[in-house]
């Protein structure tokens, strides 16, 4: 061979690759990753143990995200509310309503239910609700919270439902003044959810009637 000839003009010597090889070369790499990496049986035990206390307390969040409570759904001035069952000692039709003298104007009466004396709330005199005037197809539902119980008004009674509590908002901006500070929340569906432990324990709507001697 020339040695003075141009590099181009000499016989580049080929190098055959040996891909056989190089693939067992990356099998052999690959198995000393995967046993270096392999836990022990202590170290499986733990992860799994790891995982189980992980599901354990996603549990409870799962629990809470599909709590509901039962409701008592019912119309006031075409619009609809509701009390949570747990509440609600009874619902009967409105007869028989004997009006009270001296009495704040939200306060109807009292009504006779199976030998028990209830005084009667109309919800829209306090909530400044528009009224149409009683008749035979109101009724009345009675709220109970420990010794205080009295009765509020419906126009009708729509029915008991589970409602979601996830799908309870605080409120609204068209909710405001004294329905907010009874407000429970309010549902996607515009379903006005009252807190009746509010409602129960507010002074303002128990009424004592003091007899002078």
């Amino acid at each position: 061979m020339n040695i003075n000839a141009p590099a181009s003009q000499q016989k580049k010597k080929q190098v055959r690759t040996n891909f056989r090889e190089i693939t067992q070369r990356l099998e052999n790499a690959r198995a000393l990753v995967e046993r270096a990496w392999a836990p022990t049986g202590g170290e499986t035990q733990r992860i799994l143990q790891a995982r189980a206390l992980a599901l354990a307390q996603e549990r409870p969040l799962e629990e809470t995200s599909d709590e509901s409570i039962e409701v008592v759904e019912f119309t006031l001035a075409y619009e609809r509310y509701a009390v949570e069952s747990r509440h609600v000692r009874q619902v009967a039709s409105l007869e028989s309503l004997t009006p009270l003298p001296c009495t704040p104007a939200f306060l109807l009466g009292i009504v006779n239910l199976r030998g028990e004396i209830f005084p009667v709330i109309d919800l829209k005199k306090v909530f400044e609700l528009p009224e149409k005037g009683l008749t035979d197809l109101n009724k009345v539902i009675v709220l109970q919270s420990g010794k205080v119980i009295f009765s509020i008004v419906a126009d009708a009674i729509v029915g008991v439902r589970r409602i979601s509590v996830t799908r309870i908002q605080p409120s609204l901006p068209t909710l405001t003044g004294v329905r907010e500070n009874y407000l429970k929340g309010v549902t996607p569906e515009r379903l006005v959810v009252l807190d009746a432990e509010k409602l129960l324990a507010d002074e303002n709507l128990v009424v004592e009637e003091q007899v002078a001697d």
